[in-house]
């Protein structure tokens, strides 16, 4: 009697991120590389990435590098097809150094870093109220400092303009400056003296139009900051922009932070072990980790107030 042997290999994949193609890596269970093969970062292309994968065995784990910025949309069709997924982060200069660099090494070492458990980190989700907040946010920071710069460039030409409109306008007030600028009435006369009018006043009608824009988006992200965290923006000097930045450091899915030192690790806050040799109980800054988080967390900013349970 013959016997059927059934094949029951677990593969686990590694996928090099980038804007047209994804860069898979197949390995089996005690690490060997089964193949390595290029895909579009399309619908299509997902699902051709999945069936390779399946195709050398059981899919138990896909380490993805940019779980939140390239491999977003894989991500999210690998975690909806059930399978697990980790964030990893790009192999060290010391790694590269010795063994080179290449889309396919890359995929490779993303999949042994899975396969190892190095990459263990939950991906970040861009699915959830998170991801609505992010996109409001990326256009607010434009607008803001889009404004921050008009003005600046107004300031600059009013302090070199005529005399009388130094006069006039340098020592007003941001907001003062921006509408008193935007309704200036060039009359056509000196060359210099009118093209300077005609330029503050566009000056001051482009910061006006980027207040209005920067209020309109306040107002669409209070109803979500308020919905995602409520607690937040009872903390003192926590407004919908604090509040955002600290709900989109935490992510869509902040059951990955499970403590404190977790979340003052991803925030940056942390102190460094900085000791060598007969030098111990040294500390250095964290240069690291979410910096605009880093810059409004405080002590009373805890990661409970965030709307995250420890």
């Amino acid at each position: 009697m013959a016997l059927t042997i059934v094949d029951t290999c677990t593969v686990t994949g590694g996928v090099d991120t980038h804007a047209d193609a994804h860069v898979a890596a197949a390995l089996n269970h005690i690490g060997g590389l089964l193949g390595v093969e290029s895909f579009p970062t399309t619908p299509a292309g997902y699902g051709r990435l999945l069936a390779w994968l399946q195709s050398f065995g059981t899919v138990s784990l896909v380490g993805v590098e940019g779980t939140g910025s390239y491999g977003a949309g894989l991500t999210r069709h690998l975690v909806a097809a059930g399978v697990r997924v980790v964030e990893v982060d790009r192999s060290d200069r010391q790694e590269r150094h010795r063994s080179g660099k290449s889309d396919p090494l890359d995929a490779q070492s993303a999949a042994r870093a899975a396969l190892s458990g190095k990459a263990k980190g939950a991906p970040r989700g861009r699915d959830g109220r998170v991801e609505a907040i992010r996109t409001l946010m990326v256009v607010k920071r434009s607008a803001r400092g889009e404004r921050t710069r008009s003005i600046n460039q107004a300031r600059s030409l009013v302090i070199t303009g005529p005399d009388d409109l130094r006069a006039r306008f340098e020592h007003h007030s941001t907001n003062a400056l921006a509408v008193e600028l935007a309704a200036l009435r060039p009359r056509p006369g000196d060359t210099v003296e009118y093209a300077t009018r005609v330029a503050l006043r566009e000056l001051g009608r482009r910061a006006e139009f980027l207040a209005d824009q920067i209020d309109h988006l306040d107002s669409l992200l209070l109803p979500l900051v308020e919905l995602q965290a409520p607690s937040l923006l009872d903390m003192y000097g926590t407004g919908p922009h604090v509040a955002a930045l600290l709900i989109i450091a935490a992510g869509d899915h902040p059951d990955r932070l499970r403590s404190e030192a977790a979340w003052a690790h991803l925030c940056g806050a942390c102190p460094i072990p900085a000791g060598s040799g007969k030098t111990t109980g040294r500390f250095r800054l964290n240069v690291g980790g979410d910096r605009q988080a880093n810059r409004r967390f405080g002590s009373e900013g805890g990661i409970e107030v965030v709307g995250l349970a420890v």
